[in-house]
């Protein structure tokens, strides 16, 4: 099952499919290691939604709505 990094519950687990966007904003998030095929961990949410904390690659990353929108996630199974 595939979803928007901003669709996300905390506690959620997923492996980075597709970056969205274009120019300097897509260059951001790759130079922020938010490429395909890394493992993002939802750790923290603002109460209304933005901005959000991330775990990836290994340190806490905070993204706001519109760039978490961009980011395509296949979920880990939570079984």
């Amino acid at each position: 099952m595939e979803k928007k990094l901003s669709e996300m519950l905390v506690g959620e687990a997923g492996i980075v499919v597709k970056v969205e966007g274009e120019g300097r904003l897509r260059r951001r998030l790759f130079d922020m290691g938010v490429t395909p095929g890394a493992n993002v961990y939802l750790k923290k949410k603002a109460p209304l939604g933005d901005p959000i904390e991330i775990t990836i690659r290994g340190y806490e990353l905070s993204l706001r709505k519109d760039e978490a929108c961009l980011i395509t996630l296949k979920m880990e199974d939570t079984k």
